[in-house]
């Protein structure tokens, strides 16, 4: 396990980092969740092994620190990832990044330009969405106020989202938690899609077959790769395996243009 501080305060990032060849991949997690959990057999998978990994908990989630007192914008959470990239000695990486985490590495690739070589989306937040305390998810905690959140909404959010996610999101901090859902359920400004429009390097959206994205064929036109994978839902790296390892090794396989190698 690596560490580095990215507050005044000395609150840290963690990672857990996977020797091979460069360029190193970078690993981000979805709300909730944490790299090494959810892409540790992603990582290893014949299809993408031997390359240096970098299984990062963002902060406030997993092995990572848990400040009561950062803001956990999209944006804050880019820097500090950029950060953590950096002090590795790394001036550029692939990142493969799952929902919340994709919404970040649109903002990471977007804000720290030259950082990112390709960009692998795994059924990633691309919209803001409305808060709504009846869901799971972000747009759920974000249906309530701070206040009520760490006065019982995480314990009501606990019952809903069953013991799976429940296993990784009470290791996120309470405040990193609901604040990090309010600011993805807000969104950025642009926003998220609007910055993966803009970006000019490989990217590539996965989705599970059952459920494709909003805006497919904005996104194809952009010079987006969107690939669907079968029998899965959204956790697809744990729900197919090898789907998600056969679409992601084809999409950091792609050469410049954008387009699968022959």
């Amino acid at each position: 396990m690596r560490e580095i501080p990215v507050t005044p305060n000395d609150d840290r990032i963690r990672w857990v980092e996977l020797p091979g060849a460069e360029p190193a991949r970078l690993y981000l997690h979805g709300l909730g969740a944490s790299s090494p959990v959810y892409f540790a057999a992603a990582a290893v998978h014949p299809l993408l092994a031997g390359r240096r990994s970098l299984l990062l908990d963002l902060l406030g989630f997993g092995i990572s620190d848990r400040p009561a007192d950062f803001g956990y914008t999209l944006e804050e959470h880019a820097d500090t990832v950029a950060a953590a990239v950096t002090t590795a000695g790394l001036r550029q990486v692939e990142v493969v990044a799952h929902s919340m985490g994709g919404a970040i590495a649109i903002v990471l690739a977007h804000r720290h330009p030259g950082l990112v070589s390709r960009l692998v989306l795994v059924d990633a937040n691309l919209d803001p969405i409305a808060p709504d305390p009846e869901r799971i998810g972000s747009s759920g905690i974000a249906g309530y106020t701070e206040a009520e959140f760490l006065a019982g909404g995480r314990a009501q959010v606990a019952e809903r989202v069953g013991p799976s996610w429940w296993s990784t999101m009470r290791l996120a901090g309470p405040e990193g938690l609901y604040r990090s859902a309010v600011h993805l359920a807000r969104g950025s400004d642009p926003t998220m899609r609007a910055m993966l429009l803009g970006l000019d390097l490989p990217r590539t959206f996965i989705h599970p077959e059952a459920d494709g994205p909003s805006g497919a064929d904005g996104l194809r036109a952009a010079g987006v790769r969107v690939v669907e994978v079968p029998d899965c839902g959204h956790n697809i790296m744990l729900d197919n395996p090898d789907g998600f390892a056969a679409a992601a090794a084809v999409a950091l396989g792609a050469d410049e243009g954008g387009q699968a190698p022959a």
